[in-house]
């Protein structure tokens, strides 16, 4: 099934050289592939994984090993983020 996966900030500099001005791709995954195992390619470190949001609902740290996606979902990935 296809779903878009989508980092922001410096997170971006994950994906492939191509998707980074999009800042999003496409992936085929099998639907029973949990959050926790779409991300793990990317090597994205733990502690930049953040914010976590499947169509805009903040998925919690300890669901992410077990939630699963539908077809046509939005995963989005945000690092911590400080501002003044």
């Amino acid at each position: 099934m296809n779903i878009t996966f989508k980092l922001f900030a410096t997170l971006t500099d994950y994906l492939p050289a191509e998707a980074r001005r999009s800042n999003q791709v496409s992936l085929d995954i099998d639907p029973a592939t949990p959050i926790g195992k779409i991300i793990e390619p990317f090597g994205l470190p733990p502690k930049l994984v953040h914010l976590v949001l499947v169509n805009g609902k903040y998925i919690e740290p300890d669901a992410r090993m077990s939630t699963t996606l539908t077809e046509g979902d939005v995963l989005a990935i945000w690092p911590p983020i400080a501002g003044g």
